[in-house]
C-alpha cells in the first residue's frame, strides 16, 4: 500500500450508512481488522479509525508497524520517520484501541525502503550474514515487546511473510524466546499462503511453529481465474482446497490458525491476485469484485471454521471511497459485507 495520506483527504471522507451501533461482545473467536500505522506524520491520530473498527462490529485489532531497512540485503533495521509512528503514537493508538473495547494485537513488518517491482519482504538476503540480520531484529522487536506488555497488547506477532528466513529455525527459536522473555500473551509467527504447501524445490515449511502459540497465516489465496468478478458462490467454492490445506496445517502442528490478512484490493483481478495492490496504467476500480471476494470468503468459514479461530481484514488504514482501488474497506460496499461477516462468524471455544 501507498502511505502518506493529506490530512485533507481524509477529513473530507464520509463513512457508508449502516454501520452497527452496538458491537458485538469479543469471544474466543477473531472478528479483526488489521490497522496499518503507515501515516507518513509520525504523529498522526488513529483515534477515528480506531473507532470506526469498533463500529463496524470488530471485536479485534492488529496494528501494524513498519521496521524498514535499505533494500533487500541490508540489515539496517529501524523504525524510520516518514514509515512509522513514534513511540508516543503508537502508545496512543494502543491505548485508544483500548478504550474503544478491542482487543490489540501487535505485527511489525519489514518495510524495504529500495526496491525492483517484483521484491519484497519474502525475498531478503541479508549481505552480512542471517546472524547480523537476526540479531539486529532481535535489537527492534524486543523492547517493542516490552510496550506491548506494558500497553496490555493480547497478541505480538514476531514475523510477517520472511519467506526467505524462515529456513533458519535456530534464529527463529532464539527470536522467539527473546520476545516471550518479554511479553506473556499470545506469540504467532505470520507465514505467506503460499508456504504452506511449498512448490517443488522451495524451502520447506516453517519447523518452529511448536514455539508459538498459533499459526498465523497471511491468506491471499487466488480465488478467481480472470479479471471479471466471480460470484461470491464460485469464490467460496474456491476456498475449498486452501481451507483443506490450512486444516492439515492445524493437525501436524498442534495449533488454532489465525488468517493475520485476509483482504482484497477494490480492482479488477482482485480475486485472481488478491496480495496485488501495486500501481498501474491500466488499474480499473471494481468495487463489486470486491465486495463479492468479501461475501465468498465469509460464506467459506462461517458454515464451519475448523481450526480457524478467526481473521483479522487488511487493511482498514487509507482514504477508501468509490475511487480507490486499493485493500482498504472505509467508504466501499465491502464494509457493509465484512461487518455482516463480523455478526455471521461463530464463537471460538479453546481446544
Amino acid at each position: 500500500m501507498r502511505v502518506g495520506l493529506s490530512l485533507v483527504a481524509l477529513v473530507s471522507f464520509v463513512l457508508l450508512v449502516g454501520a452497527t451501533e452496538e458491537p458485538r461482545t469479543a469471544d474466543g473467536a477473531v472478528r479483526g481488522v488489521a490497522l496499518g500505522l503507515f501515516a507518513s506524520d509520525p504523529t498522526w491520530d488513529y483515534g477515528p479509525m480506531v473507532r470506526e473498527l469498533r463500529a463496524r462490529g470488530a471485536t479485534d485489532v492488529l496494528i501494524v508497524v513498519q521496521v524498514s531497512q535499505h533494500d533487500r540485503f541490508a540489515s539496517d533495521l529501524a523504525f524510520v520517520p516518514g514509515h512509522a509512528p513514534n513511540e508516543a503514537t503508537l502508545v496512543r493508538t494502543l491505548r485508544q484501541a483500548k478504550a474503544a473495547g478491542l482487543r490489540v494485537a501487535l505485527m511489525p513488518i519489514v518495510h524495504l525502503r529500495v526496491r525492483e517491482d517484483h521484491e519484497w519482504r519474502g525475498m531478503l538476503a541479508p549481505a552480512d550474514g542471517v546472524d547480523t540480520w537476526f540479531a539486529r531484529y532481535r535489537g527492534v522487536v524486543g523492547p517493542l515487546a516490552t510496550l506491548a506488555t506494558r500497553e496490555g497488547v493480547e497478541r505480538f506477532v514476531v514475523g510477517s511473510e520472511l519467506s526467505s528466513l524462515e529456513p533458519f529455525e535456530a534464529e527463529w527459536r532464539a527470536t522467539i524466546a527473546a520476545v516471550r522473555s518479554r511479553f506473556a500473551g499470545t506469540l504467532v509467527y505470520s507465514t505467506n499462503w503460499d508456504r504452506i504447501a511449498p512448490a517443488e524445490g522451495a524451502p520447506g515449511p516453517v519447523a518452529f511453529w511448536d514455539a508459538l502459540d498459533e499459526v498465523g497465516l497471511t491468506a491471499y489465496f487466488p480465488v478467481g481465474q480472470g479479471d471479471s468478478a466471480p460470484t461470491a458462490e464460485a469464490m467460496r467454492q474456491a476456498w475449498r482446497s486452501p481451507r483443506g490445506s490450512i486444516e492439515a496445517l492445524a493437525r501436524r502442528v498442534g495449533r488454532p490458525v489465525v488468517l493475520t490478512e485476509v483482504g482484497y484490493p477494490s480492482r479488477r483481478g482482485a480475486a485472481r491476485a488478491p496480495w496485488d495492490d501495486g500501481p498501474g496504467a491500466h488499474v480499473q476500480v471494481d468495487l463489486s469484485q470486491q465486495r463479492e471476494a468479501w461475501a465468498g470468503f465469509c460464506d467459506a468459514f462461517v458454515a464451519e471454521v475448523g481450526s480457524v479461530r478467526g481473521f483479522y481484514a487488511w487493511n482498514w488504514f487509507g482514504v477508501g471511497g468509490a475511487r480507490d482501488p486499493g485493500f482498504t474497506l472505509r467508504g466501499k460496499p465491502a464494509a457493509v459485507e465484512l461487518e455482516r461477516c463480523f455478526a455471521r462468524w461463530p464463537g471460538w471455544e479453546e481446544r
